[in-house]
């Protein structure tokens, strides 16, 4: 049996206060969106309850990094998992994470506060490549257009890929993690569904 020898290099790039979160070798980094219910530093996890309605826990190391959105705190704020989730139940993030086995383990945390992400649910319906947009057609019927954060993860069956042109298209069912400001919707998590 040949033993797997893989090195695992994350590192968290910080770019214009957005957290960027690459992983190299065979280990795929995926994403979701929801609310955190559950901080133990004892046994270094994070439980989340996703936007499906599931529950779900995230074990954090040491190279865990955890990050304000700029719509949360200017500038880039960095800081442990313990520490900066303590008493956060109730904060909207965004969990980048790698699966070994049954065992999910955060790579990266980015916090947009209690009021933070709204999610919406539907079939991509347009892409606009120039204007940095995506238009889904919601459960209800309606059309909503996001505009694309620059960071935005878009987790595919592959895991979070970059580039929402390339990675999304036409027909696909999709929920989307965005905020609002100025009046625009802005998307910063495009999760792929599956049947």
């Amino acid at each position: 049996m040949m033993k797997r020898v893989s090195s695992l290099v994350v590192v968290a790039l910080f770019v214009s206060g957005s957290l960027l979160v690459l992983a190299e070798d065979t280990d795929v980094v995926h994403a979701v969106g929801g609310v955190v219910t559950k901080v133990d530093s004892t046994a270094k996890t994070v439980a989340v309850k996703t936007a499906d309605g599931s529950e779900q826990v995230y074990k954090y190391t040491a190279k865990t990094t955890v990050h304000a959105s700029k719509e949360v705190a200017k500038g880039v704020s960095t800081a442990s998992v313990d520490t900066y989730l303590a008493g956060k139940e109730g904060t909207h993030v965004v969990v980048h994470y790698t699966v070994e086995g049954a065992d999910k383990t955060a790579v990266g945390f980015e916090d947009f506060g209690k009021d933070g992400l709204k999610v919406s649910k539907g079939t991509v319906t347009h892409v606009d490549h120039a204007a940095h947009t995506v238009t889904i057609k919601t459960e209800d019927g309606t059309e909503e257009t996001y505009h694309v954060a620059k960071d935005v993860a878009v987790d595919t069956e592959h895991g979070v890929v970059k580039g929402v042109e390339t990675s999304t298209k036409e027909g696909e069912h999709v929920t989307v993690h965005y905020t609002e400001s100025a009046g625009r919707k802005v998307a910063h998590l495009i999760k792929h569904l599956y049947s």
